[in-house]
């Protein structure tokens, strides 16, 4: 008999709904052996702040740490691509032991003068946090010099977990807010933080506020412009989707310049269309928004609505698996997946706080997993136990699924489809139903009936 098991340490990150009383523990660093699935603090800086199109990225590490070039990401641009390149300083034995101030001074001036960038953000990798190289006063020189904003993000990857790269991102994009002109900015105006246009999706959400009256002064950071992040203060509210990425600049704003902020789900037909609801309720004194609100919504459910049905009738009653990134996402991802008559056995994030998966609690049913920080061998045994048809995650989950042989939808920032808005959710009932009914499924050897002896004779080891 092959078990599975749970390491002891992480017995607590996991619960089963119904079973036991809710004790979860998270935000803790990741157990050193388990391969948890969650990235370094580098990792989560490069994910908020690279959508920025106009400006440079810089690493200042080995040239390990920039495997993340042209068309590996969906963040997608309307004009400058700086942002689908990758540099980096190629820091090597000898930059390790006698420093490497003058190799980045080097690359940044060269990138610089060669590229014309509107901004540079310079990450700091492990290696430089270990040798102590001084970045800050290397960007202030180059700043000076070039005339631009040279901002240093420290985002060592060992000093944290991928949520204090967000941080760490939004400490650079903070410098770069209260900089620019605001004169112009119409009352009725938000920032759009935590889209990261995502094959496009910022393009459709930025144009349903338009229709419906509200301005978008600047998107944080999908599609992004350097000068429109410069003018963001002079929004009257901040529309926040991504929040485990993007609060802490959103409290940084309201803090310094008074600016209010909301928390918002672009993914499914109840999100989307609270996130317009909620903004034009923010805006009281403009009636007219909240009706070209509630006509957008209805024009919209219309369109896509009888599609809609004819997919539900083929995928009601699959069981689907969620990792994602935020736990706000997997919430969203359960409304829509109910939607098309589908049930939610396993629920996770890699950075979910204490609320976040109480609330998860309460949406789930019984017998639902709740993971954080989960590792393969628990997605993996959960996935067997559960007998799920569908695995929602990332390009770090689809190897699971496909080996487990089901269906799989990417979700995360690889992806080159748009599956937020409205259409979005049809995009996504698209992917469920391709997949989930993919005749190749029937080949998977646990449900051909011929599954190797090592895969037929798994015990699942229940968990506390």
């Amino acid at each position: 008999m092959t078990t599975i098991p749970i390491l002891k340490e992480r017995e607590e990150q996991i619960y089963r709904k119904g079973s036991e009383p809710f004790n979860m523990q998270c935000e803790k660093h990741s157990l050193a052996g388990s391969v948890s699935q969650r990235a370094c603090v580098f990792c989560g800086s490069r994910v908020v702040l690279y959508p920025v199109a106009d400006a440079l990225h810089l690493i200042h590490g080995p040239i390990g740490c920039a495997a993340y070039t042209w068309d590996i990401r969906g963040a997608l641009s309307s004009g400058p691509e700086l942002h689908r390149l990758s540099f980096s300083t190629d820091l090597q034995e000898r930059d390790v032991i006698f420093g490497a101030e003058k190799k980045l001074y080097a690359a940044l001036t060269e990138l610089i003068e060669q590229y014309q960038p509107k901004a540079a953000f310079v990450y700091s990798t492990c290696i430089v946090g270990i040798i102590g190289d001084d970045v800050e006063a290397v960007c202030r020189k180059v700043g000076k010099e070039a005339g631009i904003p040279v901002l240093p993000v420290h985002s060592e990857g060992f000093k944290g977990t991928k949520k204090d790269g967000y941080k760490a991102a939004c400490d650079a994009l903070a410098q770069l807010i209260g900089t620019g002109e605001t004169a112009d900015i119409s009352p009725i105006s938000i920032n759009i933080m935590g889209e990261f246009n995502i094959g496009g999706e910022a393009w459709m959400i930025k144009d349903y506020y338009r229709k419906i009256g509200v301005d978008v002064v600047s998107i944080m950071t999908g599609d992004g412009r350097v000068a429109d992040i410069k003018r963001a203060h002079g929004a009257k509210l901040n529309v926040v989707q991504c929040s485990g990425s993007m609060t802490p600049l959103a409290e940084m704003m309201k803090e310094k310049y008074g600016i209010p902020f909301i928390r918002v789900s672009y993914f499914g037909i109840e999100d989307m269309a609270k996130a317009l609801y909620d903004v034009a309720e923010h805006f009281p004194d403009q009636p007219e928004i909240m009706e070209k609100a509630q006509e957008l919504v209805r024009s919209e459910v219309n369109r896509i609505y009888p599609e809609l049905v004819k997919i539900r009738e083929q995928v009601s009653g699959k069981r689907a698996a969620i990792y994602v990134g935020g736990a706000f996402k997997a919430f969203s991802l359960i409304k829509a997946l109910r939607n098309l008559g589908m049930e939610v056995v396993l629920a996770g994030s890699q950075t979910g706080n204490e609320k976040d998966y109480e609330i998860l609690r309460d949406m789930c049913n019984d017998g639902t997993v709740i993971l954080d920080d989960a590792n393969p061998l628990e997605l993996s045994k959960y996935i067997i136990e559960k007998n799920a048809d569908l695995f929602i995650g990332g390009v770090k989950e689809r190897p699971i699924a496909y080996k487990m042989g089901i269906g799989f939808c990417d979700h995360n920032h690889e992806r080159k489809t748009p599956l937020a808005g409205f259409e979005g959710m049809l995009n996504f009932a698209k992917e469920i139903f391709n997949t989930v009914t993919s005749p190749v499924w029937q080949f998977a050897p646990h449900r051909s009936g011929n599954e190797p002896e090592q895969l037929r004779n798994v015990v699942i080891q229940p968990s506390k």
